[in-house]
């Protein structure tokens, strides 16, 4: 156990060291004043704008900016949709796939243009490799690359005289082309190195040493796995992700993994300190986020370790069911902490072989959504509870509440309002649903308090744009495929068309000066505050349903 805590606070000492690095390479990435970087990028910037047909120079309001953010992914969705349901009439299809059926096609499409990356299939058995580049990978970079922007407007909203929250296209290709696309192509390059596959040639016949004939599958596997974790989304070129062997070959590669999910979400908040132009700001949130990623992250730790009664009564220390042997429980431990931290959903072992208690924890950081997150939208729902958290401090006191300087009203309560009842509004609603019909409560595997969570965390995993399973579940139906298709596009437009009106209505608002009796949001004190009003929050909307599930199941063990 001592060696796996050592590498754990080894790879979090990593990872919270290249912070202050990145978040101000990010800064510089998203300044529309001229930077170093400029000389690298603006040459390949200014083809694609030309080729878009569009002017770098235009200004958007939130209106505008929230309409060619949703009008760029609809186009991109059908887009999508049409390569699946045509792919066997595609190129680069070697092993000759089959088209996806409708409702597969629509939950795949809406899964990979919300960033959620939600997989009711197994990939090598059925997308094609044009499938698996055009519309995985290729959707892997501009749905990490929109919500970097709508965070990065909405930053600008904050901080801005006017309504103007720069330009959506052009943040959108200054995301890919200075951030994702370098980022990845290292990464990839190092995967490769590691062991993984990247190849446009079919799969291979093999004969194992007793003699049987087996079929492994290869494509170009480096260059998904790589933007898959740099942009936090996830899913898997195979059915057992980053389990397999070829995704996540080496100790090593599964360092690289957990780094690249982290990386971008937690430098964000950072940037976040630096373009409002205070970085206590930015560390307060960072603190608050830090806090429940760290005592999370124990909790899902010591379950593993621990294991169940009946394990201990063998005589068996700690739960390795589920899990590789090459990475032990600290490494897997680790991954499910991160995975959904930071909304990735990708996974090196599997969460339904978790204990009670450590397949709680995944759950509940989706059910939170804002432990750092991923992609832009985990810094917007950070943001969303520091405004709540602002507005009944200022309840407490007796003041206007003031938040950067600008003073909170109705109108950005209502909003941030909407955009936290709707999280849990659909992961419940649709939860019930799910268990008051016999066909989806037919494709549950495990009966009682473990139905319920798989259920539960299938539901959860689409709001939160997360995408890992809990598996158990066989959610490959007309109905899990379009209802978590449909709860995926709640839970990823609702909260971003809310927070940019609230952006766009404090970049319209004067400026108030600091009194002596202004509620500081940048102290310590804020930090804890803001921590229990997360907690406060997620326990009144979702504690219930844990009780019946995991909790439940935790405390049946001891019977």
């Amino acid at each position: 156990m001592s060696m796996g805590i050592f590498q754990v606070v080894v790879t979090l000492i990593l990872i919270f060291l290249l912070v202050k690095p990145v978040g101000n390479y990010l800064v510089k990435s998203y300044d529309y004043e001229k930077t170093g970087l400029d000389r690298f990028f603006r040459p390949i910037e200014r083809l694609i704008y030309r080729l878009i047909g569009v002017s770098e120079n235009e200004k958007m309001g939130w209106k505008k900016y929230v309409l060619a953010m949703l009008l760029c992914n609809f186009v991109m969705l059908l887009i999508l949709y049409a390569i699946f349901r045509f792919q066997k009439y595609l190129p680069f299809n070697p092993n000759q796939i089959d088209n996806m059926p409708s409702a597969l096609a629509f939950n795949t499409a809406v899964s990979f243009i919300t960033n959620t990356n939600w997989q009711a299939y197994s990939g090598e058995n059925t997308l094609s490799y044009f499938s698996q580049m055009m519309a995985i990978t290729f959707p892997m970079f501009t749905s990490a690359a929109t919500g970097f922007a709508v965070a990065i407007a909405f930053i600008r909203g904050l901080i801005g005289r006017q309504d103007n929250l720069g330009n959506f296209y052009v943040d959108l290709v200054r995301s890919i082309t200075r951030v994702f696309l370098p980022l990845s192509f290292i990464v990839a390059l190092f995967l490769v190195f590691q062991g993984v596959p990247q190849t446009l040639k079919g799969a291979v016949d093999a004969t194992t040493v007793e003699g049987i004939k087996q079929v492994i599958t290869r494509g170009p596997v480096a260059s998904l796995e790589s933007i898959k974790h740099i942009g936090t989304n996830g899913g898997g070129f195979f059915g057992t992700n980053a389990a397999h062997p070829f995704e996540n070959p080496t100790p090593l590669s599964n360092l690289i993994h957990i780094v690249c999910m982290m990386l971008l979400p937690t430098s964000l908040v950072y940037a976040f300190g630096v373009m409002v132009k205070n970085k206590k700001q930015g560390w307060t949130v960072f603190a608050a986020m830090g806090i429940l990623f760290i005592a999370l992250l124990t909790a899902v730790f010591v379950a593993e370790y621990n294991g169940t009664p009946a394990l201990q009564a063998l005589g068996i220390n700690g739960n390795m069911e589920g899990k590789e042997v090459r990475f032990g429980i600290s490494e897997s431990a680790l991954f499910t902490a991160v995975t959904t931290a930071a909304t990735t959903g990708s996974v090196n072992n599997m969460h339904d072989s978790l204990t009670p208690i450590g397949g709680m924890i995944p759950l509940a950081e989706m059910m939170l959504n804002n432990v750092f997150g991923g992609k832009g939208v985990g810094l917007l729902n950070g943001l969303l509870y520091v405004i709540l958290t602002v507005f009944i401090c200022g309840l407490m006191v007796g003041r206007t509440p003031e938040f950067l300087g600008k003073k909170i009203e109705s109108k950005e309560i209502k909003l941030a309002s909407i955009a936290i009842l709707t999280h849990p509004l659909i992961i419940l609603v649709s939860t019930a649903l799910a268990l008051s019909l016999k066909g989806p409560v037919s494709s549950i595997l495990n009966p009682g308090f473990h139905g319920l969570s798989e259920v539960l965390y299938a539901i959860t995993s689409g709001a939160a744009n997360n995408g890992s399973a809990f598996g158990g579940l066989t959610a490959n139906t007309d109905f899990y495929n379009i209802v978590i298709g449909l709860v995926m596009l709640l839970g990823r437009y609702i909260s971003i068309i809310a927070m940019l009106a609230i952006a766009g209505s404090f970049s319209t608002k004067k400026v108030v000066a600091a009194t002596s009796g202004t509620f500081r949001t940048d102290t310590p004190l804020f930090t804890v505050i803001l921590i229990a009003i997360i907690l406060v929050v997620c326990a009144l909307t979702f504690f219930p349903t844990l009780a019946l599930g995991p909790i439940a199941e935790h405390l049946g063990m001891f019977k």
